[in-house]
Order: C-alpha cells, then sequence, then structure tokens
C-alpha cells in the first residue's frame, strides 16, 4: 500500500528520501557560538532515525541576531564546527539544512554584551521587557548582505540546503507587522513595503549561493496578534518570497508573545495544518505544516489529504529519534510520543538550560548514556508502575538485569494517569501507555495487584531494590477535613470521588489549577458536538463558544498565597491561567483557609472573614513522599535507591530522569 510519508520528494535539485522534516529548534548546546559535541551527538541521532531532512539552528547572522548559545554563521571562523555538524547529519542518512536568522527586538541586550537590540521600529518587547533601537535606513542592506554570507557560510560547510526564518516574531516578523514596523521610508507603511526586507533578503540569499542550492523559508501561517498580520497577508508574503527565490516554505503558527496556545498538550495534534493548506494553494513550491504533529498517522492524514507535501516534526523527534524509521518499518506500537509538556524543552530554555525532555531521557546525552550491559547481571526489584519506576526497570532491563516490577494497583501508570485527566492533559496517558508497551516488549516481569512488604523482599531476596513508590495527598490538620462532603483532588481525578454544583478546590498549585479546569470541563459542548451545531446552523458561534466554555459546575479556586500555578512551568502556566478565566472558574488568592463547615469554605482574605458556599470541597493542598520501606531495607542490607515522588515529590520529568539513572547504573 502507497505510504504517502515515506515517498521521496525534491526542492529544488535536492532529493529527500522522505517527507518527514526535523525543523531548526534552540537546543541551547552551543558555547560561544561554537558546535559542541553533545550537538553533534544530538543530531547525529536524529539522522540515524530515519528523518528526511534535518535542520540545526537557528544560526547567527551578525553579532546582535542571537546569544552565544546561538549556532554561529557570522563569522567565517565558524564554518569548521558547522562542517562538522554537516557531515554528521549526512554521513547518518539525512540531508543537513541550516537555518539562518535574526532575532531583532526578541533579542536580550544581555546576550550581546549590553548592547541595545535592533528592529525596524523602536516598540518593546513583551517578550524581553526591552525597547530595541530602530534601524537606520543605511543600515538595513548590510543586514540583508549579513544574512547572504551566512547562506554562503551554510554552503561552504557542506549543508544540503540553508533556511532563513521568516515568522515567529524575529527581525523578518517585526518588519512584516504593522505592530513593530511604524517606518515611513521603503520598508513600511503598505503591506507591499513591510514585505520588502524579507524578501529582499531571500534575493540576496539566492544570489550568494546561486540558482541550483535550495533555499527554504520558515513562515507564519497567521501571527495570532490582534492587529498582526492574518492568513491573507502571509499568504501574500508567501508568493512574494517564492518569486525571489525561495524553494519552498515550512509553515509556522504565531509569535512567541501570542496567547494562542501553539506548542503545549491542550492543542490538538495537526490543527494548524489548514494554514500550510492555504499557502499551498498559492505557491507551486512544497509547502511544510508543523506544530503538534507527534505521530505517523497525523503526519500520513495530512499529506495524503493535500495539506501540505512534507511534515516538520521537531520535539517529535526529540522523544523519539527512531520514530521515522519504526514508522516505515511497521513498529508505530513502540514509538514514545512527545506529550507537548515543554518541560524539558520551552521551559529549560527559559532557565538557560540545554533541551532535555520528559519523554526521552537520553537527550543531549546521547554518547553518555548509549546501552551498555552491567559487568553483572543482578536480580532487581522495582516498586512502584508509575513514571518512575516504569522507566527504572526499562533501564535495568537494558542493562541486562533481570526485572521484576510490582504496582500495587490493576494497571501500570501511577499520577500520569492523573495527569491526563484534566481537559487537553490526555497526552500523559498516552505516555503512560507508551510505557507501558515498552515495558510488555521488553524482558520485565510485571506483578499488579500486589503491594510489597519486607516479607515479599526477604522471599524474593533482591539484588537491588528501586523504590518508586510514589506520594500521597496530604490530609491536612483542618477543622471540618473530615466531613462527607470533603473529598481529595486525586479522587477527583481519578472519578472515585462526585462532586456536587457548587465546588471550592482549596490549593491554587499544579494539581488545584488542574483539578479546577477538569471540573470546569463538565457539562461543555466536546468539539465534536461543536462542529455539529456549527455546521447545521443550529446556534450562532457566540453561543457556541460559550457552551463550549462554561459548564454545569461553578467552581472556585481558593490559594494561600498570591500566585496561582506557581509549580507550573512557564511554557504552559500562561494557558492554564487563561483557561481558567476563561471557563468562569472563581480565584481567590491571598486567602487563608479558618475552617471547613456543612454549608461550605470559610477563609479569611484581607483581614475579613467570609464563607464561600459549596457542596463539595476538594482538597489540593499538596503531597507527601510515600516510601515505608527504605529504612527496612537498609535494615536488611540490601541496596536501593529512591525515585521520584518517593524521594520528593516533583514532576514527571524528573522521576522519569531519577528512574533512568537508577537503573541504568545498578552494579
Amino acid at each position: 500500500m502507497r505510504d504517502f510519508l515515506f515517498e521521496p520528494m525534491r526542492i529544488n535539485r535536492m532529493e529527500v528520501k522522505n517527507r518527514i522534516y526535523m525543523p531548526a529548534m534552540h537546543m541551547n548546546m552551543a558555547k560561544a557560538y561554537e558546535v559542541t559535541d553533545p550537538l553533534v551527538d544530538f543530531y547525529s541521532e536524529r539522522a540515524r532515525g530515519g528523518a528526511g531532512m534535518i535542520a540545526v539552528g537557528y544560526a547567527t547572522v551578525d553579532e546582535l541576531s542571537g546569544s552565544p548559545a546561538n549556532i554561529g554563521a557570522h563569522r567565517d571562523a565558524f564554518i569548521p564546527g558547522l562542517a562538522r555538524l554537516a557531515a554528521a547529519i549526512r554521513e547518518n542518512g539525512a540531508r543537513a539544512v541550516l537555518q539562518i536568522n535574526h532575532a531583532g527586538r526578541y533579542n536580550f541586550s544581555f546576550f550581546i554584551d549590553g548592547r541595545q537590540p535592533v528592529a525596524p521600529s523602536a516598540v518593546a518587547s513583551r517578550l524581553t521587557g526591552e525597547a530595541p533601537r530602530a534601524l537606520e535606513l543605511d543600515e538595513i542592506p548590510g543586514v540583508i548582505g549579513r544574512f547572504a554570507a551566512a547562506a554562503r557560510r551554510a554552503q561552504q560547510a557542506g549543508y544540503d540546503a540553508v533556511e532563513v526564518l521568516a515568522g515567529t516574531g524575529y527581525l523578518i516578523s517585526e518588519f512584516l507587522s504593522p505592530l513593530t514596523n511604524l517606518r515611513t521610508d521603503a520598508y513600511g507603511g503598505a503591506l507591499e513595503n513591510r514585505m520588502r526586507f524579507g524578501v529582499e533578503v531571500v534575493a540576496a540569499v539566492r544570489r550568494a549561493v546561486g540558482a541550483d542550492y535550495p533555499i527554504l523559508v520558515r513562515m507564519n501561517g497567521n501571527d495570532f496578534m490582534p492587529g498582526g498580520n492574518g492568513r491573507a497577508d502571509l499568504q501574500a508574503f508567501a508568493q512574494a518570497l517564492v518569486a525571489a527565490g525561495a524553494d519552498a516554505l515550512n509553515v509556522n503558527v504565531g509569535w512567541h508573545e501570542a496567547r494562542v496556545p501553539q506548542i503545549v498538550a491542550a492543542v490538538p495534534r495537526g490543527v494548524y495544518a489548514y494554514l500550510a493548506h492555504g499557502i499551498k494553494e498559492r505557491v507551486d513550491v512544497p509547502v511544510a505544516a508543523g506544530h503538534r504533529i507527534n505521530d505517523p498517522r497525523t503526519a500520513r492524514d495530512m499529506i495524503a489529504g493535500g495539506m501540505c507535501d512534507f511534515v516538520a516534526m521537531g520535539r517529535a523527534l526529540i522523544a523519539d529519534p527512531f520514530l521515522p524509521a519504526k514508522a516505515a518499518e511497521g513498529r508505530e506500537a513502540s514509538i514514545r510520543h512527545c506529550v507537548a509538556c515543554a518541560q524539558g524543552c520551552f521551559d529549560h530554555l527559559f532557565k538557560l538550560k540545554p533541551v532535555a525532555c520528559l519523554c526521552n531521557p537520553r537527550v543531549g546525552r546521547e554518547a553518555a548514556t548509549a546501552a551498555a550491559k552491567a559487568r553483572v547481571r543482578r536480580k532487581v526489584m522495582v516498586v512502584g508502575g508509575g513514571a518512575g519506576g516504569m522507566s527504572a526497570a526499562l533501564a535495568a532491563w537494558e542493562a541486562g538485569h533481570a526485572v521484576t516490577l510490582y504496582e500495587k494497583r490493576e494497571r501500570l501508570g501511577g499520577q500520569l494517569l492523573l495527569a491526563g485527566a484534566p481537559p487537553g492533559r490526555e497526552e500523559f496517558v498516552e505516555l503512560a501507555r507508551n510505557l507501558r508497551q515498552q515495558v510488555a516488549r521488553s524482558g520485565v516481569a510485571v506483578v499488579l495487584n500486589r503491594p510489597v512488604d519486607p516479607a515479599l523482599v526477604e522471599a524474593e531476596k533482591p539484588d537491588a531494590v528501586i523504590l518508586a513508590t510514589g506520594a500521597v495527598p496530604v490530609k491536612p490538620p483542618l477543622a471540618g477535613a473530615d466531613l462527607p462532603h470533603v473529598v481529595q483532588a486525586w479522587d477527583v481525578l481519578r472519578g472515585q470521588a462526585m462532586t456536587g454544583r457548587r465546588v471550592v478546590v482549596v490549593g491554587g498549585g499544579a494539581v488545584g489549577v488542574e483539578t479546577a479546569l477538569f471540573l470546569a470541563e463538565k457539562g461543555t459542548l466536546s468539539g465534536e458536538a461543536v462542529k455539529f451545531l456549527l455546521v447545521n446552523r443550529a446556534e450562532d458561534p457566540e453561543t457556541l463558544y460559550q457552551l463550549a466554555t462554561r459548564g454545569a459546575k461553578a467552581v472556585t479556586l481558593v490559594e494561600m498565597i498570591d500566585t496561582l500555578g506557581k509549580d507550573i512551568g512557564r511554557t504552559t502556566r500562561w494557558g492554564m491561567l487563561q483557561d481558567l478565566t476563561r471557563s468562569g472558574v472563581r480565584t481567590r488568592t491571598s486567602a487563608r483557609v479558618l475552617e471547613i463547615s456543612p454549608s461550605g469554605l470559610k477563609i479569611e482574605a484581607g483581614g475579613v472573614s467570609e464563607e464561600i458556599p459549596a457542596d463539595t470541597v476538594v482538597l489540593a493542598i499538596g503531597a507527601v513522599a510515600h516510601n515505608p520501606l527504605e529504612k527496612v531495607l537498609k535494615q536488611m542490607s540490601i541496596p536501593c535507591r529512591v525515585v521520584g515522588d518517593a524521594g520528593k515529590p516533583g514532576w514527571a520529568f524528573d522521576a522519569i530522569h531519577q528512574g533512568f539513572e537508577a537503573g541504568r547504573t545498578i552494579e
């Protein structure tokens, strides 16, 4: 049967073996603009994994265009490192592309030795909080020339193609948008003038690299910025870019400061393909669609349906470098899917850390963590079948040990199943399923519905034990906490506790926010229902919006401190708080709980006491480690390691990484 995903394609004179493109992503792994061993190892593995084409970058075009953690392409001195990275990709079977870019007002002055970022106009950035300096008219040709020079270096370094980043709110976007381009000269005003800078960049790159060298452009299909460029303007821009010399277009969505979610789990898989299709209809070059394409089926359907010619799968290949090979070989069930949590990728960038991955603890350490067999085969007992326990069991088995995984409940998954209960978080359930499938295909023995006690340990006589027993909810010393209408958030998320119409959630951390959203979703229209009613014009769009966002319950979220979701990653938090407002959840911060009464919750806020009426009070005030075996094991002189929440409640990222390290380093 024809598989559209693995048909070859041509971009200019370059043939690409399949339709899977790993787009450029900032990895924060370069040092002083130089390519490093971790970068080479990271991309070598993705090339071996079967991607047809891999872009690296973005790479800088001058000293104001990025940070020293970006790959440098603004000086000839960087060509040897660029060449090493290109060779690593090509030698492992993929086409190598270098993306070049200028950050414009999205750069930070501390990255460029205190100098002021430049932009078309002096419009401050919400992302950085800094105001840039407007480029003088006579400076613009120099910037354009530096794009061309960087492209020429890519060609000299052995890259098969170059990609110009012309979207996402960076410099070319800033010239294109009326929000950030207030110029009155030839580069400002009408759309034709605002397009001029980006068009001239592509034309200059074409002159620099010649007619036969492939040029891709990554551009937006919609900026999602009120008052900015929408679909029609960007479709016109696409046509102008192709006329200037672009051989393929890679369609992106949104600016970094846009308030429409683009990369988080709440974004449906492949939802932005319509933007690529709108551009594909107007140009005669290959067009890629991107964003939240994390499985071959979605990618295949988009190509087969004519929405795009190829797909940009970025974080999907961070999570599983061998996704293309597995899809080509009929092993799709073994793929570990990106869950769009952003905990290790985007959140790490905000912390100035190298990119890592919740789903794949080897990211950035490919060489150091390559599978190796232990010198002595040990009998290993793993206690707890959540994220940390499954990760530990798999790593220990891969190291050659005899592993048995014990779980006290009826199935593996642990708190991943709770994390996947709120709306838009279903990918965590998918991760639990992926891990279960990996365990099932391994040689790990699994025992369900079996709590582990000292007698079982004594009977099994393991050489080593990994404790991944998780955490339990905090039971507060609060008057009224034992009343019958008081329940734990975890029980609500598991579907083991009923709630009334008026619900108060106590605790505004991650679990509290997720539980409030979970409850607020009850009684809203599903996406399928909205489409049916919209297509049949049963209700007007505003009514459908209200029915899709306002449910059957009145939910109030109470937090003692002045901030909600303090323990939620930066990439995800803003969207979840936006959802609280949109769904009508009433929030009370800086509120101290006094007691729970039969009729509601008594709080003190601003020195004033009040009672919030409630049919159900849900406690989401934290968790404590559950680790009853560590002390016993030490008394039995059995080596043990504690991972995940059993040591200290934290994120799934921590549990998976700690489990992986514990399993692979057993001696």
